[in-house]
Formats: structure tokens, sequence, C-alpha cells
């Protein structure tokens, strides 16, 4: 989910401004990373004869993962490098300085064609990669426009090692809001009413007041900046604000049931319909923040539907729990989700993924005792909007006792290699093409802008 920065403004002028007043306070803070690298590496040597190394499986997998920008792509490799798997990591062109390539969890890094535009060339140069290395295991660790090409490179890398990952019809489905919603109810879940909408005036004529519901408008195809749009249907004079989006054939939306509830975020890694790891958390619009949730309804729904459709992949859904405790799924990504950092001290991720586990083994969660995450730069930001004494004693509680989700002190580089390396040569290049932003996000490592990535 997103780390606000600064707001965008898109004049030439402001673009120069921010680039250059972020590199600024960037490099400010960099004598801060180095120190931290620095002790790190010094309490890593003192402690590394003390500890005890995960066994893991037997038999050693080389492991191929995806989307080596986002932090969840760096946990992934964490996870298997601890168990004595290789792991290697893939980017696209674009992302050639992606810090977490120095993590010495990762024994290779290689560059790909963005899928979107040449899809072929990614699947053949993962294929390359795949034939190289041996591979053993492919996880994609997608974006929201990549989960469908790397279901397509799924198929071409079957005959050469296995995938955790949806088939292309499956991926199509789930990523379409009214299509998920839909296969929801086919299977006689609950789930909240949805219409397809193509063309504004579809729901200028739609009749509200007989239907008795307010709605919100969501796109089907990911959009980063109007999808934190919550704006309820109906409202007097919404003609002009209904008009002005962009809704078409090509690029429809859905117009959804809005539901009153608690939100939740709820992630499951599954292996032939049986939910192998999964994780819970409350959310909120800008999900940076994790700490685990047990809500056993929640469960009992994300449990019938992967079982149904016989899912194995990576899902992550939204879903409202009504005051009743019914449970309302709003959407599902079918992808890794950034909760995935909630099991940075557990032991038994890596198996989760390889194994389809012993009859009547649970799936696992995160440790009871494990700190919740949260990415200190944002953090940062957070702490100048501040305005009162109570607000200052949650941000202080918040980061005492949680941990960063990229600080590890047996692997800092990348901490340091992301802020001072990869969003530095981002801004850098937005410097050169005179460029804006609408926000930094370090969690994913990118510079959200209008139109882009």
């Amino acid at each position: 989910m997103a780390q606000i920065l600064f707001v965008s403004g898109q004049g030439t002028a402001s673009a120069i401004v921010k680039n250059l007043g972020t590199l600024f306070l960037l490099l400010l803070l960099l004598p801060f990373n180095l120190a931290v690298v620095f002790l790190s590496l010094i309490w890593s040597i003192f402690t590394t004869p003390f500890r005890r190394r995960n066994i893991g499986t037997n038999e050693k997998k080389r492991i191929l993962i995806t989307g080596a920008k986002m932090t969840k792509a760096l946990q992934l490799a964490r996870f298997f490098h601890r168990d004595g798997h290789a792991v290697f990591l893939v980017e696209t062109h674009k992302y050639w300085l992606s810090g977490h390539r120095f993590s010495r969890a990762v024994k290779g890094f290689y560059t790909v064609p963005v899928p979107e535009q040449d899809p072929e060339g990614y699947c053949q140069a993962l294929l390359k990669i795949v034939k190289q290395n041996n591979i053993d295991l492919f996880i994609p660790v997608s974006s929201p426009i990549a989960s469908y090409y790397d279901s397509l490179a799924k198929k071409t890398l079957e005959p050469y090692c296995q995938a955790i990952h949806l088939d292309p019809e499956l991926t199509e489905i789930l990523d379409d809001k009214y299509a998920f919603c839909s296969k929801a109810r086919e299977l006689g879940l609950s789930a909240p009413k949805v219409f397809r909408i193509s063309d504004p005036q579809q729901i200028l004529d739609f009749d509200f007041d007989s239907d008795g519901s307010r709605y919100i408008l969501k796109s089907i195809p990911y959009d980063s900046v109007l999808r934190l749009d919550l704006t309820r249907l109906p409202f007097e004079g919404m003609e002009g604000f209904v008009r002005n989006l962009p809704i078409s054939e090509d690029k429809p939306w859905v117009m959804q049931e809005f539901i009153r509830g608690k939100e939740y975020c709820f992630h499951a890694t599954v292996r032939n319909g049986k939910i192998r790891l999964h994780c819970c958390s409350e959310s909120s619009p800008f999900q940076i923040n994790y700490q685990q949730v047990d809500n056993p309804a929640i469960y009992q729904w994300v449990e019938k539907f992967v079982s149904e459709l016989n899912l194995t992949g990576q899902v992550c859904f939204d879903v409202i729990q009504a005051a009743d405790g019914k449970v309302y799924p709003i959407e599902c990504n079918p992808r890794l989700h950034s909760a995935i950092t909630m099991f940075h001290d557990h032991p038994g991720v890596a198996k989760a993924y390889l194994t389809d586990g012993e009859p009547g083994e649970e799936p696992i969660t995160p440790l009871p005792d494990s700190k919740p995450t949260y990415w200190t730069y944002h953090e940062l930001w957070r702490l100048t909007g501040i305005s009162s004494l109570s607000e200052l004693k949650a941000w202080w509680h918040k980061v005492t006792t949680g941990t960063d989700a990229i600080l590890d002190l047996d692997d800092p580089l990348p901490f340091l290699m992301l802020h001072n390396w990869q969003i530095p040569l981002l801004l850098l290049d937005n410097l050169r093409r005179l460029k804006g932003w609408v926000k930094i996000d370090f969690n994913i490592g990118k510079l959200v802008e209008l139109g882009g990535d």
C-alpha cells in the first residue's frame, strides 16, 4: 500500500523543487543510515556464532522471485535464505537499481522486459533465467498490472519448474472486482451487490431510491490514484463527479454496495486448495502498518473460497465485517500482500511455500509475540503531521513496540541502498525529465506517478 511523502504538483517548477527537496532530505539522513548499517554489522559479527540456524527441508531448492524492488520480495528471499535455499531476484529493466539486490539473501539478480509492454519477451527472459540457474520454484511478487502476465509466465515455465501462482483464467476472475464478487455468490458465500459500469450514464440512470443501498465506485483496471476515492453514491449534484471519471468499455468500473463495518486485509498462501499460511490485519486506505488479528469468520470465508476453486498461489482479500459479524469481501488481489512482513521472525515460512503439509497440519500465522511492522521513512513523515500530545504518544508507542519491515540486523544493506541509492536514483531520473510524482512508496520501492507503472 502507498506511503505518502508529498502531494504532487505537476508543473515543471514544482517538479524541480520537489525532486531536489526530497533528495536533500534523503541526503541529510544518510549518516544515520550509515551508522545503522555499521552497528548492525558489528552486532552480526559478535552474535552469529551463538545463533541457531533453521534446518528447513533436507532438499535445498533454487527459488526465482520477481518484484525485487518491493519489500515483500526481499522478505521472501530472507525466508528461503534462512533455510539454506538459493534465491534469485528479478525486476524490470527500469528497476535495475533495486537496493534489495545487495541483500545477503540474494544469490543472483536479473532484469527483464516490462510484462505488459512485451509479454512474450518477459516470459522468454524468465525462461532463460530458469534454465541457466536450474530453478526449482517460481514465486512471482506481482504488481497489480503484472499478476496476469505472471500467470502467462507460469504456463511458459511449468515444464521446467513449479510455480506458486494462479492460472490466467483464475487471475482474470479474481482481479476483476465484478467477476470476483459474482464468483463468491456462485459458491454460496456472502458478497456485496455489484454492477459492472462501462458508461457514466448507467450510474445516472440507476434507481437508487428503490434499491435503498449506498454505493462506491472503483476502477476494475488498477488505478494507483483514483483507487483511494471512496465517494459514496448517491449524493446531490453527483452528475458532474460521475461524468468526470474515466469510465469506458475499455476501462470499466464497478459500482459496489457500501457496507458499514470494520475493514481487514487477509493474505493466504495456498497450495492445492489448502491454506498453508495466513495473516490478517486491520486495514486503511494507506495500509503500511501491520499487526496480526485473529478473525475466525474471515478465515472460514477464505478457506471455503480457495478450497472450492482448488487454488495454488498467493491471494489477498480486502473484507468488511459488519456489526452482525457477517463477512463481505470487497476485492481480491491475486498476488502477495505486504502483510507477509508480519512473518519476519517466523521459522516456518519457507516450508509452508514448499510443501503441502501433513494431513491435519494447521496453517502457520505470525508468532504471538512477533512485533508489528512499519516503514521508518513513512513514520518520519507522519511525525510531521502530529498535532497533539496523544497523537505523539501513539506514534512513539508504535515505533518503539514495532519493527522496521526492511531493516534486519543480519542483513542491513537493503535498508541503506533503498533509501540512499534506489529512491535517489529514481528522483534524479525524474529531475532529468522534469517530471513530478504523486507520492513515494518505500514499501514497493517506487515513485507513484500519474499514468505511471
